[in-house]
């Protein structure tokens, strides 16, 4: 893997490694560099994992694409989001990566602290406030009660909240993926979340 962490004595070691690129097939060298080329700069993390199966990294690959880099959510709210399914599941991977990009994003520090400890964060605004409400709802109960989603609908509107569902879903794939295989964070990150 291209951000193996196994020297950290912090992190358990992981269940799997990313194929060797020296025994990839013509596929997952195809998908591997198709990654490399892109926004990511890289093929790191869950990515790395799925290329044992090319197929699901190239589909994967296409839906993350577009849930970090093209939906309809101003950047700050996909972070948002994305942090706060980060922070559900324990993905110590997916935090690293993304507090970084939250900050840049504009999200502020004591959000994501307060995302990170669990208690309730002070929205500057109702869009943050509304995001981060329905993922909750969504994590704590599988469902969006009728009111939540009657503001989510009239504050974010229909594709804002479509995409919103869709970034959560992805997420929540990427964080399955990186704790069933135990995966660090990349550049031996400290651990935030446990």
């Amino acid at each position: 893997m291209e951000d193996s962490n196994s020297q950290n004595p912090d992190w358990p070691a992981p269940r799997l490694s990313a194929p060797d690129p020296q025994t990839y097939t013509p596929r997952q060298r195809e998908i591997h560099d198709s990654i490399a080329s892109g926004p990511r700069g890289g093929v790191r993390g869950p990515l790395a994992i799925w290329l044992h199966r090319p197929e699901l990294a190239a589909r994967a690959q296409e839906l993350g694409r577009y849930c970090r880099y093209d939906t309809s959510l101003d950047p700050r709210l996909s972070e948002l989001a994305i942090l706060t399914m980060a922070r559900h599941w324990g993905a110590e991977y997916e935090w690293a990566a993304h507090k970084k990009e939250a900050l840049k994003a504009g999200l502020s520090a004591d959000v994501i602290e307060a995302i990170r400890t669990g208690t309730p964060p002070t929205y500057a605004d109702t869009d943050e406030k509304i995001v981060h409400a329905v993922a909750r709802s969504v994590l704590e109960t599988r469902h969006v009660p009728d009111a939540l989603y009657a503001q989510a609908s009239r504050i974010l509107g229909t594709e804002r909240l479509v995409d919103l569902i869709g970034v959560l879903g992805y997420y929540t794939l990427i964080s399955m993926t990186l704790n069933v295989f135990r995966i660090p964070p990349h550049n031996n990150e400290p651990a935030e979340l446990s």
